[in-house]
């Protein structure tokens, strides 16, 4: 996608050849900064500090923090230290462990000075798949919104509900549920995209706002409890968010607030769409609420903010009665019964197990 006309993605090779640049996104939206990823621990740190996070670039992060794990140590010792120091990142993403599974099928068989290039070449391939995936979720989610204009008078937007950060930046390029913003834009239909802030992170205030923004794409920005107001008073018609895993039956995580406004959507009759990536698809779950790992995070995350003062600088304020305690859960599961499609690269499947076999039936277990 653009910043300011020029094309990016998430996640790219430096031009040596084999370290691995990123967009930093704890930087974001008061400073673009590219990150340099040169061995396992850097790879290992992007993905547990959040500079660089959703469920399908945290799977190709992954996959890159493999090959660069290869010019360190190719051993089986050190393919399985890797692996191990990976996956131990974040727990909730399913894409993680996904990843992690390929480049162990492809590296296991082959030598020690087989697999940096092996390596390398796989994780690139994953990140050209994840484009295609997303370019194709956009298609098919497109024709969601095309429907909700049809009904619209002329010149009259469509107004899209969003959760969180599933735009490009969590992935590497397109996004999950922004894919279809990006191509309903580019057609020409008129939109407004309400960005729920998402505490405590605010993903959605600093980088859906910002992606969209530098990409043209109109929008609001709304602290996290206006959800249902807006649906409310018939200002959303349609919600879309992603997901960092789904079961097989259909239940849907994804950052905490989802499940409340997906409560709000069915209360006013919104459709509530989630987009997502098969390798999301965690085939092994049938009970979301019983069986997905919450993370729970830092509480530093709750009590304090960090945002730009008057004069530019950045600066890190306490927002929390000090001594107070705090939990701090990053996700929650949206049950099937509440969403009203999970849009997919070969197109909208109902949130059951009939629903994803349909379209999947070679992963059916």
């Amino acid at each position: 996608m653009k910043v300011d006309g020029k094309p990016y993605r998430t996640i790219w090779l430096a031009e040596d050849g084999w370290t691995v640049e990123i967009i930093d996104q704890t930087r974001l939206p008061h400073r673009f900064v590219v990150e340099r990823l040169q061995g396992l621990e850097a790879a290992a740190h992007a993905i547990r500090s959040m500079q660089v996070r959703g469920a399908p670039l945290i799977g190709v992060t992954a996959a890159y923090g493999v090959a660069l794990a290869m010019t360190e140590d190719p051993s089986d010792a050190g393919l399985e230290r890797a692996c191990a120091t990976l996956l131990a990142t974040r727990p909730t993403a399913v894409n993680l462990r996904w990843a992690l599974e390929e480049m162990q099928r492809l590296l296991r068989p082959l030598g020690d000075n087989a697999r940096r290039q092996a390596a390398y070449e796989r994780a690139g391939e994953l990140a050209e798949e994840d484009v295609a995936l997303c370019r194709a979720i956009g298609g098919h989610g497109l024709a969601l919104i095309e429907a909700a204009a049809a009904k619209k008078k002329p010149g009259e937007a469509v107004n899209v509900l969003t959760h969180c950060n599933a735009g490009w930046l969590a992935t590497v390029d397109w996004g999950t549920a922004t894919a279809p913003i990006y191509l309903a834009h580019e057609k020409g239909i008129a939109l407004n995209v309400w960005v729920d802030e998402t505490r405590p992170r605010n993903q959605g205030a600093a980088l859906t706002a910002w992606e969209l923004g530098h990409h043209g794409v109109p929008h609001k920005v709304v602290a996290d409890n206006v959800g249902g107001h807006l649906m409310q008073h018939g200002l959303v018609d349609l919600c879309i968010v992603g997901t960092d895993r789904t079961t097989a039956t259909g239940d849907v995580c994804n950052k905490i607030g989802t499940y409340l406004k997906a409560l709000a959507a069915q209360d006013n009759g919104v459709p509530f769409y989630v987009a997502l990536p098969s390798p999301t698809i965690d085939w092994t779950l049938s009970d979301g609420i019983e069986e997905i790992p919450i993370e729970e995070r830092d509480a530093r995350e709750v009590t304090h903010l960090t945002g730009a003062t008057a004069d530019g600088s950045l600066a890190t304020i306490e927002v929390v009665a000090p001594g107070s305690p705090v939990a701090n859960y990053a996700f929650d599961v949206t049950p099937a019964r509440l969403v009203s499609g999970l849009i997919t690269e070969r197109g909208v499947a109902t949130a059951s197990r009939e629903g994803l076999a349909a379209l999947f039936p070679e992963r059916v277990p």
